[in-house]
């Protein structure tokens, strides 16, 4: 049997995680996330140096106080 041999396209991979489609997967993602922690909390979507990024953070000082006390983003990731 032949022994398949796979070489990994490294500058595609790279493109592929800049890609606006990865963006676009994260931002869904990231959307998500925000909703299941209620108000208070934005979002981000941005490239960075390898690869795309998403955030969300605590916009609201209630937010803030809120995810202190309850670890509401860390419970709206899972």
């Amino acid at each position: 049997m032949a022994k398949n041999k796979f070489k990994l396209n490294y500058s595609g991979v790279g493109q592929l995680l800049k890609s606006a489609e990865m963006q676009g997967v994260l931002t869904e993602k990231a959307t998500a996330i925000k909703n299941r922690a209620g108000e208070g909390y934005a979002q981000d979507v941005y490239v960075g140096k390898t690869r795309a990024n998403a955030m969300v953070y605590a916009d609201s000082y209630k937010a803030k106080r809120d995810n202190m006390k309850n670890n509401t983003l860390l419970k709206a990731v899972r």
